[in-house]
């Protein structure tokens, strides 16, 4: 259960980040400035979808590794 949870969370970073590039098409002619927050915002996110994914497969990892 707790697995799936993780894996929740991992995409939902991954939805953040086209939701910021979606916003950075938007706002680049308009209001560039913040266009620039988004992709930072996108950066962010697929580092953090990566950054989830190792803790979680450590985390299996770990898991199974004590069950044998």
């Amino acid at each position: 259960m707790r697995n799936s949870i993780y894996k929740i969370f991992e995409y939902a970073y991954i939805a953040m980040a086209i939701g910021s590039l979606y916003l950075v098409f938007s706002f680049w002619e308009e209001q560039r400035g913040r266009a620039y927050m988004f992709i930072f915002f996108a950066v962010v996110a697929v580092f953090m979808f990566f950054f989830k994914r190792r803790f979680r497969k450590m985390i299996e990892k770990r898991n199974k590794d004590l069950n044998k």
